[in-house]
């Protein structure tokens, strides 16, 4: 099992990462068995799949096992689906002892860590993520939140897993679409980090069938490890991991949530972002041109007529967007991430040509 540690002293927890690590999960998880109540948060689809046998495993080896299911889809993370949860935690007789074992991807994550983290104002919980995009990105950092109509994630907080699971085999039984959605993060990883690792995973595209999935997952997960070791809080190089993620969420909104897949969205944003640090001066033709075609190695959804004044409304209702100035993340030099405050609504206009 390769194991990697996120430090952040009492909060500090471990990414576990191994295959058939499922089946191993009630054995991992009894030294933290005190005879309270588990929760598993997740949604019908994973609970018909893999969720059922989970529990039943689970109440075998001596566990107080539960099973609450929420939507399929983004609208999932809302007031209305959480108030639900928060109830049937109630009606279950749940209390401050009681643990969360949040069971998806990205929608379950961040709505059963936003639960963990207010209910009885916090509870333990643990992420098993089941999608490539939550295994190497949403499900570490403790990043926990719903969305309000006027923008996703707007309502949340940082709240700590103690301890992430990662089965590399659920990946066998993804979707097209989805493999490809946590690939967009995967290239963003090393567009911001280590250059070498993103001519790799480039590389690794032009045969998807032989992707070397395994490798990737650990590299993006000892990237994102260190670097919310180092500011958990989003004070500064944490912010990095944004690149793309300014379009791509305006991208989401514009588009309506659900209909184009988080990391689609960060790819195009990512085209966007070398766009603009390319007419910045940061990040020369050469490099500009490998990352795009390394994006549009992937096979993306086409975007559709592009209003960019319901793009720039959205943007300026992200959480990047404070005291009337947008921190966007832009390359200087490929594996080398800064914030900018200098982004015009003119540059990111322009750069939207860019992926129509």
């Amino acid at each position: 099992m390769k194991t990697i540690d996120v430090k952040l002293g009492d909060r500090s927890h471990v990414i576990h990462i191994e295959s058939g690590l499922l089946k191993r999960l009630p054995e991992l998880l009894s030294k933290y068995n005190q005879g309270q109540k588990w929760v598993i948060v997740s949604q019908k689809s994973l609970i018909e799949k893999y969720v059922s046998v989970f529990h039943s495993n689970l109440i075998e080896d001596g566990f107080d096992s539960h099973i609450i299911e929420i939507p399929e889809g983004e609208h999932a993370k809302s007031f209305r689906e959480y108030q639900k949860v928060v109830n049937q935690m109630m009606n279950l007789g749940c209390d401050r002892s009681t643990t969360i074992l949040v069971f998806g991807g990205g929608v379950p994550g961040d709505l059963g860590g936003f639960v963990a983290a207010t209910f009885m104002r916090g509870i333990d919980y643990f992420q098993i993520p089941t999608t490539l995009l939550s295994m190497v990105d949403s499900s570490i950092g403790g990043k926990t939140g719903i969305n309000l109509d006027a923008g996703k994630n707007l309502v949340g907080s940082i709240y700590q897993p103690k301890g992430i699971f990662i089965d590399p085999e659920f990946l066998a039984t993804l979707p097209s679409e989805e493999i490809v959605s946590g690939l967009g993060e995967i290239l963003k990883y090393g567009a911001i980090y280590d250059k070498e690792f993103l001519s790799s995973i480039s590389r690794g595209l032009d045969e998807l069938e032989s992707f070397p999935f395994s490798e990737a997952i650990k590299r993006s997960c000892e990237i994102k490890a260190e670097v919310v070791s180092e500011d958990e809080n989003e004070k500064g190089r944490r912010r990095t991991l944004n690149f793309g993620h300014t379009v791509g969420h305006a991208l989401e909104a514009h588009s309506g949530y659900g209909k184009i897949r988080h990391g689609e969205a960060i790819a195009y944003g990512m085209i966007c972002s070398g766009w603009i640090s390319n007419e910045l001066g940061l990040l020369s033709d050469e490099e500009t041109s490998f990352l795009k075609e390394s994006i549009f190695k992937l096979p993306l959804p086409e975007l559709g007529d592009l209003k960019t004044g319901s793009i720039l409304h959205f943007i300026k209702r992200d959480k990047k967007h404070q005291s009337g100035v947008l921190h966007f993340i832009v390359l200087n030099g490929l594996g080398n991430a800064i914030i900018s405050n200098k982004i015009t609504e003119e540059l990111i206009v322009n750069s939207l040509k860019e992926i129509q």
